[in-house]
Protein backbone atom coordinates (compact mmCIF):
# COMPACT_ATOMS: atom_id res chain seq x y z
CA UNK A 1 0.00 0.00 0.00
CA UNK A 2 2.92 2.26 1.28
CA UNK A 3 3.83 2.63 -2.82
CA UNK A 4 0.72 3.86 -3.92
CA UNK A 5 0.99 6.81 -2.13
CA UNK A 6 3.31 8.77 -4.19
CA UNK A 7 1.01 7.95 -7.13
CA UNK A 8 -1.97 9.05 -5.30
CA UNK A 9 -0.36 12.40 -4.39
CA UNK A 10 0.87 12.65 -8.18
CA UNK A 11 -2.73 12.08 -9.20
CA UNK A 12 -4.30 14.88 -6.96
CA UNK A 13 -1.23 17.57 -8.13
CA UNK A 14 -2.27 16.95 -11.30
CA UNK A 15 -5.85 17.27 -10.49
CA UNK A 16 -5.53 20.44 -8.20
CA UNK A 17 -3.31 22.02 -11.36
CA UNK A 18 -6.13 21.68 -13.94
CA UNK A 19 -8.44 22.90 -11.67
CA UNK A 20 -7.11 25.95 -10.69
CA UNK A 21 -4.40 26.28 -13.60
CA UNK A 22 -1.58 27.34 -12.93
CA UNK A 23 -0.51 31.46 -12.61
CA UNK A 24 1.87 32.56 -10.90
CA UNK A 25 2.67 35.43 -8.61
CA UNK A 26 6.07 37.23 -8.29
CA UNK A 27 6.46 39.29 -5.18
CA UNK A 28 8.63 42.24 -4.44
CA UNK A 29 10.58 42.26 -8.10
CA UNK A 30 12.61 45.96 -8.28
CA UNK A 31 14.28 47.87 -10.24
CA UNK A 32 16.26 51.37 -9.88
CA UNK A 33 14.46 54.68 -10.58
CA UNK A 34 16.63 57.18 -11.95
CA UNK A 35 14.31 59.72 -11.16
CA UNK A 36 13.76 58.90 -7.49
CA UNK A 37 17.06 57.45 -6.91
CA UNK A 38 15.82 54.50 -5.03
CA UNK A 39 14.71 51.05 -5.75
CA UNK A 40 10.99 50.43 -6.58
CA UNK A 41 8.85 47.38 -5.75
CA UNK A 42 6.46 45.65 -7.29
CA UNK A 43 4.56 42.39 -7.90
CA UNK A 44 3.36 40.91 -10.68
CA UNK A 45 0.26 38.33 -11.69
CA UNK A 46 1.09 36.43 -14.75
CA UNK A 47 -1.94 34.21 -15.83
CA UNK A 48 -2.04 30.56 -16.74
CA UNK A 49 -0.90 29.28 -19.81
CA UNK A 50 2.21 32.48 -19.58
CA UNK A 51 4.81 30.49 -19.39
CA UNK A 52 3.74 27.86 -22.32
CA UNK A 53 2.57 30.23 -24.70
CA UNK A 54 4.36 33.24 -26.91
CA UNK A 55 1.17 35.62 -26.32
CA UNK A 56 0.86 38.90 -25.32
CA UNK A 57 -1.50 39.98 -22.33
CA UNK A 58 -3.29 43.31 -21.42
CA UNK A 59 -2.25 44.81 -18.39
CA UNK A 60 -4.01 46.19 -15.47
CA UNK A 61 -1.87 48.39 -12.80
CA UNK A 62 -3.62 47.62 -9.07
CA UNK A 63 -2.12 49.99 -6.53
CA UNK A 64 -1.91 49.52 -2.86
CA UNK A 65 -3.70 51.97 0.16
CA UNK A 66 -2.22 54.02 2.25
CA UNK A 67 0.62 52.27 4.70
CA UNK A 68 0.66 49.22 2.35
CA UNK A 69 2.60 47.88 -0.26
CA UNK A 70 3.32 45.52 -3.80
CA UNK A 71 2.24 42.38 -1.46
CA UNK A 72 -0.76 43.94 -0.08
CA UNK A 73 -3.29 42.78 -2.73
CA UNK A 74 -1.62 39.09 -2.37
CA UNK A 75 -1.37 39.08 1.16
CA UNK A 76 -4.80 40.38 2.24
CA UNK A 77 -7.22 40.73 -1.26
CA UNK A 78 -6.47 36.78 -1.92
CA UNK A 79 -6.49 38.61 -5.38
CA UNK A 80 -4.54 35.39 -6.68
CA UNK A 81 -7.20 32.92 -6.66
CA UNK A 82 -9.92 35.75 -6.74
CA UNK A 83 -8.17 36.72 -10.52
CA UNK A 84 -7.81 32.54 -11.26
CA UNK A 85 -11.25 32.15 -11.08
CA UNK A 86 -12.71 35.11 -13.05
CA UNK A 87 -10.49 33.89 -15.88
CA UNK A 88 -11.54 30.46 -15.36
CA UNK A 89 -15.39 31.52 -15.02
CA UNK A 90 -14.82 34.01 -18.06
CA UNK A 91 -16.21 37.01 -16.59
CA UNK A 92 -12.75 38.47 -17.60
CA UNK A 93 -9.22 37.43 -20.08
CA UNK A 94 -6.02 36.47 -19.27
CA UNK A 95 -4.24 39.66 -18.22
CA UNK A 96 -1.17 40.88 -15.93
CA UNK A 97 -1.19 42.81 -13.03
CA UNK A 98 1.21 44.47 -12.03
CA UNK A 99 1.06 45.51 -8.23
CA UNK A 100 3.85 48.72 -7.27
CA UNK A 101 4.04 49.94 -3.79
CA UNK A 102 2.70 53.18 -3.23
CA UNK A 103 5.14 53.82 -1.07
CA UNK A 104 2.55 56.51 0.48
CA UNK A 105 3.04 59.37 -1.60
CA UNK A 106 -0.89 59.37 -2.85
CA UNK A 107 0.31 58.12 -6.79
CA UNK A 108 1.58 61.83 -7.59
CA UNK A 109 4.61 64.07 -7.28
CA UNK A 110 5.21 66.40 -4.19
CA UNK A 111 4.37 70.19 -4.28
CA UNK A 112 7.58 71.22 -4.78
CA UNK A 113 8.65 67.99 -7.54
CA UNK A 114 11.97 66.89 -4.89
CA UNK A 115 10.39 63.68 -4.68
CA UNK A 116 8.71 63.24 -8.59
CA UNK A 117 6.35 59.50 -7.68
CA UNK A 118 3.65 60.41 -10.40
CA UNK A 119 6.63 60.86 -13.33
CA UNK A 120 8.67 57.78 -12.15
CA UNK A 121 5.14 55.64 -12.40
CA UNK A 122 4.30 56.53 -15.78
CA UNK A 123 8.43 57.22 -17.19
CA UNK A 124 10.24 54.52 -15.63
CA UNK A 125 7.53 51.99 -13.99
CA UNK A 126 5.36 51.52 -16.97
CA UNK A 127 7.93 50.92 -19.27
CA UNK A 128 10.28 48.75 -17.55
CA UNK A 129 7.13 46.35 -17.02
CA UNK A 130 5.55 46.82 -20.07
CA UNK A 131 8.79 45.84 -21.50
CA UNK A 132 9.68 43.31 -19.01
CA UNK A 133 6.96 41.16 -19.80
CA UNK A 134 4.94 40.40 -22.79
CA UNK A 135 2.19 43.21 -22.32
CA UNK A 136 -0.13 44.55 -25.17
CA UNK A 137 1.22 47.77 -24.60
CA UNK A 138 -1.66 50.88 -25.62
CA UNK A 139 -4.18 52.29 -24.22
CA UNK A 140 -6.81 49.75 -25.58
CA UNK A 141 -5.45 47.14 -23.89
CA UNK A 142 -3.94 48.97 -20.13
CA UNK A 143 -6.23 49.39 -17.42
CA UNK A 144 -6.17 50.63 -13.93
CA UNK A 145 -7.43 50.08 -10.24
CA UNK A 146 -6.85 50.36 -6.76
CA UNK A 147 -7.93 50.80 -3.25
CA UNK A 148 -8.22 53.64 -0.74
CA UNK A 149 -5.37 55.54 -1.98
CA UNK A 150 -4.82 53.65 -4.96
CA UNK A 151 -8.45 54.12 -5.81
CA UNK A 152 -7.74 58.12 -5.81
CA UNK A 153 -4.20 57.43 -7.72
CA UNK A 154 -5.99 55.33 -10.33
CA UNK A 155 -8.91 58.04 -11.08
CA UNK A 156 -6.29 60.94 -10.37
CA UNK A 157 -3.77 59.15 -13.06
CA UNK A 158 -7.16 57.94 -15.50
CA UNK A 159 -8.56 61.50 -16.00
CA UNK A 160 -5.04 63.21 -15.97
CA UNK A 161 -3.69 60.55 -18.47
CA UNK A 162 -6.69 59.61 -20.57
CA UNK A 163 -4.32 58.51 -23.57
CA UNK A 164 -2.45 55.69 -21.57
CA UNK A 165 -5.67 53.80 -20.07
CA UNK A 166 -8.61 52.40 -21.71
CA UNK A 167 -10.67 52.17 -18.14
CA UNK A 168 -10.41 52.70 -14.30
CA UNK A 169 -11.72 51.26 -11.28
CA UNK A 170 -11.71 52.62 -7.93
CA UNK A 171 -12.70 50.87 -4.44
CA UNK A 172 -13.52 52.95 -1.73
CA UNK A 173 -11.32 55.79 -3.25
CA UNK A 174 -9.74 58.65 -0.86
CA UNK A 175 -11.86 61.46 -2.81
CA UNK A 176 -12.38 64.58 -0.11
CA UNK A 177 -14.02 67.23 -0.56
CA UNK A 178 -12.80 70.78 -0.17
CA UNK A 179 -14.64 70.76 3.90
CA UNK A 180 -13.47 67.43 4.39
CA UNK A 181 -9.48 68.77 3.72
CA UNK A 182 -10.30 72.07 5.88
CA UNK A 183 -12.06 70.47 8.66
CA UNK A 184 -9.53 67.61 9.17
CA UNK A 185 -7.45 67.70 12.26
CA UNK A 186 -3.28 68.72 11.82
CA UNK A 187 -1.82 65.28 12.71
CA UNK A 188 -4.09 63.63 10.58
CA UNK A 189 -3.24 65.98 7.51
CA UNK A 190 0.46 66.16 7.96
CA UNK A 191 0.31 62.31 8.02
CA UNK A 192 -1.90 61.73 5.12
CA UNK A 193 -0.96 65.10 2.77
CA UNK A 194 2.11 65.82 4.65
CA UNK A 195 4.40 65.03 2.12
CA UNK A 196 2.51 65.75 -1.31
CA UNK A 197 1.07 69.19 0.04
CA UNK A 198 3.42 70.30 2.80
CA UNK A 199 3.33 69.92 6.76
CA UNK A 200 1.82 72.27 9.11
CA UNK A 201 -0.77 73.56 6.47
CA UNK A 202 -3.47 75.22 7.75
CA UNK A 203 -6.93 76.65 6.81
CA UNK A 204 -7.20 77.97 3.13
CA UNK A 205 -3.54 77.25 2.78
CA UNK A 206 -4.07 73.47 2.50
CA UNK A 207 -6.15 74.40 -0.60
CA UNK A 208 -3.42 75.13 -2.77
CA UNK A 209 -2.50 75.26 -6.59
CA UNK A 210 -0.99 71.97 -6.61
CA UNK A 211 -4.12 70.51 -4.38
CA UNK A 212 -6.61 71.91 -6.98
CA UNK A 213 -4.36 70.63 -9.90
CA UNK A 214 -4.44 67.18 -8.44
CA UNK A 215 -8.05 67.03 -7.07
CA UNK A 216 -10.32 64.81 -8.43
CA UNK A 217 -13.15 66.72 -7.49
CA UNK A 218 -11.70 69.62 -9.29
CA UNK A 219 -10.49 67.85 -12.42
CA UNK A 220 -13.61 66.28 -12.88
CA UNK A 221 -15.40 70.23 -12.45
CA UNK A 222 -12.78 71.63 -14.73
CA UNK A 223 -11.52 69.30 -16.65
CA UNK A 224 -12.02 68.84 -20.96
CA UNK A 225 -14.79 66.84 -20.74
CA UNK A 226 -13.73 65.17 -24.27
CA UNK A 227 -10.88 64.04 -22.72
CA UNK A 228 -12.30 63.03 -19.61
CA UNK A 229 -15.21 60.70 -21.44
CA UNK A 230 -12.03 58.61 -23.41
CA UNK A 231 -12.12 56.61 -19.97
CA UNK A 232 -14.18 54.37 -19.17
CA UNK A 233 -14.85 54.43 -14.68
CA UNK A 234 -16.49 52.39 -12.70
CA UNK A 235 -15.68 53.31 -8.15
CA UNK A 236 -17.80 51.99 -5.49
CA UNK A 237 -17.90 52.80 -1.85
CA UNK A 238 -18.92 50.94 1.17
CA UNK A 239 -22.66 52.94 2.65
CA UNK A 240 -20.29 52.82 6.34
CA UNK A 241 -16.84 54.10 4.74
CA UNK A 242 -15.94 57.10 5.97
CA UNK A 243 -15.37 58.09 2.30
CA UNK A 244 -18.56 58.20 1.48
CA UNK A 245 -19.25 61.31 1.07
CA UNK A 246 -16.19 62.08 -1.32
CA UNK A 247 -17.29 59.32 -3.83
CA UNK A 248 -20.91 60.26 -3.50
CA UNK A 249 -19.61 64.10 -4.28
CA UNK A 250 -17.61 62.60 -7.20
CA UNK A 251 -20.50 60.74 -8.64
CA UNK A 252 -22.67 63.84 -8.66
CA UNK A 253 -19.99 66.04 -10.52
CA UNK A 254 -19.41 63.54 -12.86
CA UNK A 255 -23.08 63.06 -14.00
CA UNK A 256 -22.76 67.35 -13.85
CA UNK A 257 -20.28 67.25 -16.39
CA UNK A 258 -21.54 64.42 -18.80
CA UNK A 259 -18.61 61.96 -17.60
CA UNK A 260 -19.74 58.71 -18.39
CA UNK A 261 -19.04 55.95 -15.37
CA UNK A 262 -20.66 53.65 -13.51
CA UNK A 263 -20.75 54.00 -9.37
CA UNK A 264 -22.18 52.10 -6.67
CA UNK A 265 -22.96 51.82 -3.01
CA UNK A 266 -22.71 48.37 -1.26
CA UNK A 267 -22.93 47.74 2.27
CA UNK A 268 -19.89 47.42 4.01
CA UNK A 269 -17.22 49.50 5.25
CA UNK A 270 -13.46 50.61 4.57
CA UNK A 271 -11.92 46.70 4.99
CA UNK A 272 -10.59 43.92 2.81
CA UNK A 273 -14.16 42.24 3.39
CA UNK A 274 -15.26 45.43 0.83
CA UNK A 275 -12.44 44.95 -1.52
CA UNK A 276 -12.12 41.15 -1.64
CA UNK A 277 -15.84 41.56 -3.52
CA UNK A 278 -14.90 44.68 -5.44
CA UNK A 279 -12.19 43.34 -7.31
CA UNK A 280 -13.90 40.74 -9.57
CA UNK A 281 -16.18 43.41 -10.28
CA UNK A 282 -13.84 45.93 -11.04
CA UNK A 283 -11.65 43.43 -13.32
CA UNK A 284 -15.03 42.61 -15.13
CA UNK A 285 -15.70 45.80 -16.10
CA UNK A 286 -12.08 46.68 -17.32
CA UNK A 287 -12.13 43.04 -19.31
CA UNK A 288 -14.99 44.63 -21.15
CA UNK A 289 -13.02 47.59 -22.38
CA UNK A 290 -9.96 45.01 -23.61
CA UNK A 291 -12.66 42.77 -25.41
CA UNK A 292 -15.24 45.92 -26.62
Amino acid sequence: MKKTYPILALFFALISNTIFGQSQVLESQHFKSQILGTDIYYSVYLPDGYKSNLRFYPIVYLLNGFTGDQTDWIQFGDMQRIVDEGIENGDFPPMIIVMPDGDDRLYMNNHDNSYRYGDMFLEELMPTVEEKFRVRATKEFRGISGLSMGGAGTLRMAMQHPELFSAAAGFSSAVNTDEELLSGGQAGFDGYWGRVLGKGLKGEARLSDHYRKNSILDIVKNGDQRKLNAVRYYFDCGDDDFLAVGNASLHIEMKKRGIRHEYRVRDGAHTWDFWRTSLPIGLKFIGQSFTR
